[in-house]
């Protein structure tokens, strides 16, 4: 389990593909203290195995599914990525329950900034609107954000300087695509509804 608090900015150092899978290999510092092979580690909001490492880089297999559901099949050297470990047993919940299950991607739709902060519009795949509602959980790229508007087909966020100057979410453009997991608690509030009306 992750919170969507980014630990550190990795760097992407490569990305070997194969016809159905890949091998991902980033660089990073904080995130290697104290890992071991099995240990899960977030990508951009991806829930991914360490199944290789050094002092200065470690290494994941992406599945067909990963590549299918995420935008990480779209990553190249030089690219920085979102960086969260998973969280301890006593650890601090200090996002919201993100399981690093991507459930579809999204796309910039447009940036806003304000004095201090900027309100980014995203777009939203249909079938994840019914999860998204204004003041709720989102994770964009891994990031656990707030909700300020939600559509049919988008939602919008506000981004607080330390979002701006920590994540890849202050870089990302008009039109650059970002990893969305919404909130688990809406998915299984809505499977325990609908058996309830089949059983009743």
């Amino acid at each position: 389990m992750f919170t969507g608090i980014v630990t550190e900015l990795g760097t992407v150092r490569a990305l070997e593909t194969t016809a159905d899978a890949a091998r991902l290999t980033v660089a990073a510092s904080d995130v290697l203290d104290g890992v071991r092979l099995g240990d899960s580690i977030a990508v951009d909001g991806c829930c991914l195995t360490v199944t290789a490492f050094d002092a200065e880089t470690w290494t994941a297999d992406l599945m067909a599914e990963t590549l299918q559901r995420t935008s990480l099949g779209s990553l190249a050297p030089g690219d920085r990525v979102n960086l969260e470990p998973a969280l301890p047993v006593t650890g601090r919940l200090g996002g919201h329950i993100v399981q690093g299950h991507v459930d579809g991607v999204g796309t910039v739709l447009a940036r806003t900034p304000g004095e201090r902060w900027e309100v980014v519009e995203i777009s939203l795949p249909i079938d994840l609107a019914r999860y998204v509602v204004t003041k709720g959980s989102i994770a964009v790229d891994g990031v656990s954000l707030t909700v300020v508007d939600a559509g049919t087909d988008r939602f919008a966020v506000s981004l607080i300087p330390e979002t701006l100057e920590r994540t890849t979410l202050g870089a990302r453009a008009v039109g650059d695509q970002v990893n969305l997991e919404t909130d688990v608690l809406a998915r299984h509030v809505e499977r325990l509804l609908a058996t309830a009306e089949v059983t009743s």
